[in-house]
């Protein structure tokens, strides 16, 4: 068969879709004159806001006769279910390694998953341009990687090309001249470049044609056409035309649009009975439908009204599912609540109540394997645990944008119970990356929170990469902190390694907040007077209410204050009557840094025009009586 399935991994933003980009261009996918926007498979409207990748993609181009399905994952560690389940479709992976930056936690983990399915990666040595590369060195460290993962010796043998992926070519031999007609370098296989003809992606294209086996080749032998028609679903989208559909790779068999199929889960279980209406493959950016589709191909398939992910879709006659592969559990979760401040409904929400909230929650729990949800007793707030702060203030920014009105609490870990009864609690692994001078508060603050120093090293051009192993509760709220002490020239990058011993209480210190007593629209004249308490979070005239938090205080304690108070008004006209009042600029806090900054007597309201700080219980009589 001449069909290659394969997935693009590796860490963030080392060019994954970019490269993508240039393997639709130049497999034909668009027109010459054709004007084509970057990063054309991240069509999320907060993928090309935010420049990541949040879901996975399955696209495919036609290269030499061969059909190459290729699916693009996310790189952040917080969508790492999204790399997990997309795997299991595909026979092969490229792998990209940033030429500077070398392995990073995503890297090992995304790795660490494909190697354990048996798949034989293609790496590629991305970058190679930039000033600071250091691809021989990067390569080695990847090996070494490989063999650290338990990789066998036909995985540690794996095929490598260098590239640069945003000009879009690559080369089986490195070159000192980067030019893309730079002679001396020449890639293998059928219809290799000839010599000083490097200027495009073929040695990449041909790498994979000869290296990932046909759908029909794999060890499993699953992959028969003349066998059953049998399917494991991999993602699950809703349609405004078709209504559900479900993509994933055909195992075996044929099927057709019309024909009777069922659906069983992972333990073997009827689900439902239903009648293949549509069947769309993915071409370049585009949709095709087709009449039928065969083993080995990758697919979307409508007609299921209850069938979701890792569920098998399969002829009548079936009764073994395939197997899904087990998801890593989640380690972080926020409790989400009905709005219940003086201004729910006012800021452009139109969806409220915690029916609403709920529906919306498990409809993208069906959806995201990677994500559990809970509703609590009372039916009026909802557990949501997730893999990380990211991941959920993506779920929260896309309901605040649907019109969704919610409060939600600080995130906390979520703790287990070893075997002899001790608590466990969430590990990470943590790379950072920083300037020589601001190495010394990295360490100081990351071990104040109970991370241990794993490793040291310079790293080239005055940089320094230290290599922490810390607690996830640690962790929370540490970011904003970390950009204000490497004056934003860090870079951190962390994932989930193991669920270890719990290392003992973080002492984890913020200021006070400055919190309203009064409802009404802030005055100017009040702010002023209360800048040297400390620093304000709102404009004049923004819209207050008695528990809002307005601002951090300048001590410990948390201090109630009246924003709304105006100047007396009185008919005798002063010395300074008519001096100008000027506010320093309000401190504006995102929704990320909102979550973490938190107390956990405290919530951020969520709208769609605004977002807000507020106590917990907003009568002030109460919160003093919970206090002592």
């Amino acid at each position: 068969m001449k069909i290659r399935n394969i997935a693009i991994i590796a860490h963030v933003d080392h060019g994954k879709t970019t490269l993508v980009d240039n393997m639709l261009k130049q497999a034909g996918t668009f027109r010459e004159n054709e004007r084509v926007a970057e990063r054309v498979m991240d069509s999320g409207e907060i993928e090309k806001e935010r420049g990541i990748t949040i879901s996975a993609k399955p696209t495919s181009v036609t290269w030499r006769d061969y059909k190459i399905n290729i699916v693009d994952t996310p790189g952040h560690a917080d969508f790492g279910g999204e790399v997990e389940r997309i795997l299991s479709m595909v026979d092969g992976v490229v792998l990209l390694v940033d030429s500077a930056e070398g392995p990073m936690p995503q890297t090992k983990f995304v790795l660490s998953k494909a190697l354990k399915l048996g798949l034989h990666p293609i790496v590629a040595i991305n970058k190679i341009d930039r000033g600071d590369a250091r691809a021989d060195e990067v390569l080695s460290e990847t090996f070494d990687l490989f063999d650290k993962l338990g990789a066998t010796e036909s995985q540690l043998d794996f095929p490598y090309v260098y590239a640069v992926g945003r000009d879009g070519w690559a080369s089986r031999e490195l070159s000192d001249d980067l030019s893309p007609e730079a002679p001396g370098v020449r890639s293998l296989g059928e219809g290799g470049l000839a010599k000083g003809e490097r200027r495009d992606l073929t040695p990449l294209f041909q790498l994979i044609i000869d290296h990932v086996p046909a759908p029909n080749c794999n060890a499993s032998g699953r992959c028969e056409i003349d066998a059953p028609f049998r399917m494991l679903a991999t993602t699950l989208e809703a349609d405004p035309y078709v209504g559900r559909i479900l993509t994933g790779k055909i195992e075996s068999g044929t099927v057709r649009v019309g024909q009777a199929v069922k659906a069983i889960g992972s333990d073997g279980k009827f689900i439902e009975n239903a009648k293949i209406t549509k069947i769309i493959k993915h071409t370049g950016i585009e949709k095709a439908s087709l009449e039928s589709a065969s083993a080995g191909d990758i697919v979307v398939v409508a007609g299921f009204a209850r069938a979701t992910v890792a569920d098998t879709l399969c002829d009548p006659a079936v009764t073994e599912p395939l197997p899904a592969l087990p998801i890593d559990p989640p380690t972080l979760t926020m409790t989400f609540f009905v709005n219940t401040s003086p201004l729910a409904g006012k800021s452009g929400g139109k969806k409220l109540t915690s029916r609403m909230i709920g529906d919306r929650l498990f409809r993208e729990a069906e959806t995201n394997i990677a994500l559990k949800v809970v509703q609590s007793a009372n039916n009026e707030s909802f557990e949501v645990s997730g893999r990380g702060e990211l991941q959920l203030g993506i779920l929260i920014e896309q309901m605040r944008r649907e019109g969704f009105e919610l409060s939600v609490s600080r995130p906390r870990v979520v703790t287990k119970t070893g075997t002899d009864g001790e608590i466990l609690e969430p590990i990470e692994d943590v790379i950072i990356d920083v300037d020589d001078e601001f190495s010394g508060v990295v360490i100081e603050k990351l071990t104040s929170r109970r991370a241990t120093l794993e490793d040291m090293r310079p790293s080239g051009a005055g940089k320094t990469r230290i290599v922490f192993s810390a607690p996830s509760r640690g962790l929370i709220g540490y970011l904003s902190e970390f950009r204000t002490d490497t004056r934003g020239t860090g870079i951190m990058n962390r994932i989930f390694a193991e669920y270890g011993p719990y290392r003992g209480d973080i002492d984890a210190y913020r200021p006070g907040v400055l919190v309203s007593m009064e409802n009404g629209a802030a005055a100017t004249y009040a702010l002023f007077n209360l800048q040297p308490r400390g620093t304000l979070f709102i404009d004049p005239q923004t819209h207050v209410y008695s528990g809002m938090i307005v601002g951090e205080h300048a001590k410990e304690n948390d201090l109630e204050i009246n924003p709304v108070k105006g100047k007396e008004l009185s008919n005798v006209r002063s010395s300074g009557a008519d001096e100008k009042l000027f506010l320093s600029p309000p401190r504006r806090i995102s929704l990320e840094e909102a979550l973490s900054y938190i107390h956990d007597d405290e919530l951020v309201e969520i709208t769609p025009n605004a977002i807000r700080l507020r106590k917990r219980e907003l009568d002030s009589t109460l919160r003093k009586k919970a206090w002592k």
